[in-house]
């Protein structure tokens, strides 16, 4: 995993543009694992540096968010919740850090604030790729879905463009500092891989637990 994510990310760094801020938006915020932090803020350096339009940027980074929760709103509502949670409980939702727990802890979050969650979740990094999941399982209108989601990626996006728009104005900084810089890259990534793993092993071993006891 950590190679396919070096990848990926080495080949958005290398062809950053709004169809590739969509498409990485789109999948961040769906069921697979990819932080919008390294997304955006790339972009909106870009766009400091004119290669590229910061309201662009935002509104391609909003838009992917927009579609990537839609999916997994459809996936929700089509599917419904004893498929959705037993899917959750397979090796394959493990690895994309999804399981039975995470997805019961954005329901709870959804129930307990209303569809407003829809918007106040997408600011919140542990529930705000799975609250759209509760939204389709308990059928909220979609016009007050988009809307909610709209404002509430557009909210995280606008602050992870100010972060790159702030990385530009330091840009002599970063030179100096630039191998250090790279390294606590390197750090954040294997960090972020290890994350990954814990997370997978834990639920594993969470799921042979409940299997064990029914």
């Amino acid at each position: 995993m950590a190679e396919i994510f070096e990848a990926i990310t080495t080949w958005y760094m290398a062809h950053i543009n709004y169809g590739t801020v969509f498409i990485l938006m789109s999948i961040e915020s769906s069921f697979i694992p990819f932080p919008s932090e390294i997304v955006i803020p790339p972009a909106a350096y870009k766009a400091a540096q004119g290669d590229l339009n910061i309201y662009g940027v935002v509104a391609s980074g909003t838009a992917g968010a927009l579609v990537g929760a839609l999916f997994n709103y459809y996936i929700a509502l089509i599917l419904g919740r004893k498929i959705i949670h037993k899917l959750s409980r397979t090796r394959v939702a493990n690895l994309m850090l999804i399981n039975e727990h995470s997805v019961d802890k954005a329901e709870n979050y959804f129930n307990k604030h209303g569809k407003s969650s829809t918007l106040i979740g997408r600011l919140i990094p542990a529930i705000r790729q799975l609250i759209s999941l509760p939204a389709g399982l308990s059928r909220m209108k979609l016009k007050d879905f988009i809307l909610f989601t709209i404002i509430g990626s557009g909210i995280w996006n606008i602050i992870l463009a100010i972060l790159g728009y702030f990385l530009y104005s330091q840009k002599e900084l970063l030179q100096k500092n630039y191998h250090v810089l790279s390294m606590a890259m390197v750090v954040i990534g294997i960090v972020f891989i290890v994350f990954l793993t814990i997370k997978y092993f834990k639920s594993r071993s969470l799921n042979n637990y409940e299997s064990g006891n029914l």
